[in-house]
């Protein structure tokens, strides 16, 4: 049987045959072009010596390797050729002298609007000689506590304290006395605050319906939880040959994924909205390479509290094999209970849509734990095993942290699973049932108002204000002058309120609606007056091409934070209240 002749097809061989007949014509012609190219390079080459053919080489694979490295960076050539330019155009004596008095000029009303700067008492710069008794130093506490104007409390802030509720507050406080010392990164030691740690992400996978294999970690919030999952999949994408991952974000998704991309060295790609504020699905499709290393949703995004079309992005992650973050950080508690508060979604956002691979969501949000507590979850270890980090040779002992910290607060960690256990799913529903029932109580009224618009469709908390009568920025002034402290938004401009358990308060809605007409009323009798303060700077800030120069006067604004000079000017935002 070994020595039997094989006997093929005629037909086979005939086709062989064909096939063969077909390709000899374009080999002589490759053949042809190959000579006349050898003959070009050697007719060049003509007369060289050998050294200056190896310089030639050598000096043309520099050229070559320089023009790779140049062209091909995580920041587009674009960008920083436009950088360039305008840094260029600031050293010009002239020009550079206008811009610079137009910064200074910004840089003065950002300093001037920050109400947290005016501070009648100076500050404490070094420790006292003698330690405060305790009653002392919780005067001083008191002190600090009562400073400024806003009060959320109210509840006229947008987002910032999701729950605030008296007997949770003295719950998490005696919780945390009892861990105040404990640390995570010590399981042996405390072993309780472990499986507390466990639990709580064990919760979390339960309530977006993960598997048996589903498993995550706790942080110190959204932007760690983003972080995570970020350098997860760049580490992931290394493994699988990718030398410059590029992750795929719509514009509305978090600031934490441009940070993640800084931080990581990852290539990140924008991805426009359509006219509804979701993600444009087809051109995320046509933006997908062979570097694409994840792929990002919001449920829902930020500035306009739109779900994304997750099940739509995920058919790509699956039919391309590309890891899918979902980001619930802001909404995550909310949309994981709206079905049972009677307010079920469009659409499925969690693990049970396949191809979602991660999800972001924070327990401080509105999981009403206290600040500085989020989870990141995968749908199978193999993807969160790329987020640890392990130094096995450090002279210390072998070392290993799941996230960027290495020592965290344990009575934070505590606080949170304390907060989920107190509250419960039947707590949940109903917090979720309040708060989404006044948010489309809002939105359809607001919708009567005329010279404003509500942008897309929101489903969840939040509602973006706009305008195309009147500059949006003066309502957010106006509203500021009524004591309202809502988040400014920049391309389209816009205002938010996240709208939380304080909002749901007997009055605070009506408030607010009566405010913002008031507001209207008083803006329409003169559309031509100029808008002033942040108003202003955002305005300005929106409408400046050299990107470079609102980052710097940015600056001034973080610079600000850890200022210990008392002020000297008095000046504040117009419109708003003055501080004495």
């Amino acid at each position: 049987m070994a020595n039997a002749d094989v006997k093929y097809p005629p037909k086979l061989i005939n086709l062989t045959l064909q096939t063969l007949d077909a390709i000899i014509p374009y080999k002589e012609i490759l053949q042809m072009y190959w000579e006349k190219a050898t003959s070009f390079v050697n007719a060049q080459c003509d007369g060289l010596e050998p050294w200056q053919l190896v310089g030639l080489t050598f000096s043309s694979t520099l050229v070559s390797v320089w023009l790779h490295g140049f062209l091909f960076q995580s920041e587009s050539l674009t960008s920083r050729t436009k950088k360039q330019f305008f840094k260029l155009l600031r050293k010009m004596p002239f020009i550079g002298a206008i811009i610079q008095k137009k910064i200074d000029e910004a840089l003065n009303d950002v300093t001037s609007s920050l109400s947290f700067l005016k501070d009648e008492k100076d500050y404490i710069k070094a420790l006292p000689e003698q330690g405060m008794s305790q009653p002392e130093v919780l005067e001083k506490m008191k002190e600090y506590s009562s400073k400024g104007d806003v009060r959320w409390q109210d509840g006229k802030v947008s987002g910032t304290v999701y729950s605030g509720e008296e007997k949770l507050t003295h719950l998490l406080v005696k919780v945390y006395e009892e861990f105040a010392w404990s640390n995570p990164l010590h399981p042996d030691i405390f072993p309780g605050l472990r499986k507390m740690e466990a639990e709580v992400v064990r919760i979390a996978c339960t309530l977006f319906n993960g598997g048996p294999n589903s498993c995550g970690a706790m942080t110190s919030g959204g932007t760690e939880s983003i972080l995570m999952a970020c350098k997860a999949y760049r580490d992931l994408a290394y493994e699988r040959g990718i030398k410059q991952p590029e992750m795929l974000v719509p514009v509305s998704a978090h600031a934490a994924f441009d940070k993640a991309a800084h931080y990581f060295g990852l290539k990140l790609i924008h991805i426009p909205l359509t006219k509804a504020m979701e993600v444009d699905v087809q051109a995320m499709r046509r933006a997908i390479s062979k570097n694409t290393a994840m792929l990002v949703c919001s449920a829902p995004q930020f500035p306009h509290g739109i779900m994304d079309p997750i099940e739509e992005v995920a058919e790509l992650a699956v039919k391309y094999k590309i890891p899918f973050h979902v980001d619930a950080c802001l909404g995550g508690f909310l949309i994981a209970f709206m079905d049972k508060a009677g307010f079920p979604l469009k659409h499925q956002f969690d693990f049970r849509v396949k191809g979602v691979t991660s999800i972001s969501a924070d327990t401080h949000k509105y999981g009403y734990a206290p600040k500085g507590s989020s989870v990141v979850l995968y749908s199978d270890k193999k993807y969160r095993s790329y987020q640890f980090f392990i130094a096995p040779d450090w002279q210390g002992g072998i070392y290993a942290s799941p996230s960027v910290a290495g020592s965290r607060p344990g009575g934070i960690i505590a606080a949170c699973w304390a907060t989920l256990m107190h509250i419960g799913e039947s707590g949940y529903v109903e917090a979720t049932k309040r708060i989404i029932k006044t948010a489309r109580f809002l939105e359809s009224e607001l919708r009567k108002i005329d010279s404003i618009f509500i942008l897309g469709k929101p489903e969840v908390s939040v509602l973006s204000i706009g305008s195309d009568t009147f500059d949006i920025y003066r309502l957010s002034n106006l509203l500021a002058a009524k004591g309202w402290n809502l988040n400014v938004l920049q391309f389209p401009s816009s205002i938010h309120l996240c709208i939380t358990q304080l909002h749901t308060k007997s009055g605070v809605a009506e408030q607010f609606l009566k405010d913002v007409k008031d507001s209207i009323e008083e803006i329409m009798k003169d559309l031509d007056a100029k808008t002033t303060g942040m108003g202003a700077i955002y305005g300005m800030a929106q409408s400046v091409p050299d990107r470079s120069l609102v980052a710097e006067i940015s600056q001034a604004y973080l610079d600000g934070l850890y200022s210990t000079d008392v002020p000297c000017s008095e000046k504040h935002m117009n419109g708003s209240p003055g501080h004495h």
